[in-house]
């Protein structure tokens, strides 16, 4: 199980988040990626096969865009998949 960015991070993109996470799975990030990456982004997304499960990134969310999964609502339980597909589409 991991945690989910929902689009309650959409256009907001505060990057607290990637600065705290231990493992780098949260992606696109201009420290990471690079500005062109970053911009091109509407939002920011949680590697499911990265992420721990620390939850450090959770608080540093001003936005309050981050939840474990069994915590998402029935309507954004569909974050699950979108969080899935960014890091499916890299990966080919």
């Amino acid at each position: 199980m991991a945690h989910v960015i929902t689009d309650l991070c959409a256009d907001t993109k505060d990057q607290s988040c990637v600065e705290v996470c231990p493992v780098d799975c949260i992606h696109p990030a201009s420290s990471l990626d690079g500005d062109e990456a970053y911009n091109a982004s509407s939002q920011l997304y949680i590697d499911p096969e990265t992420c721990i499960d620390c939850g450090a990134c959770v608080p540093e969310c001003p936005a309050g865009a981050i939840f474990m999964e069994d915590d998402l609502s029935e309507e954004d339980r569909k974050f699950i998949q979108i969080n899935m597909a960014y890091y499916e589409k890299l990966r080919r």
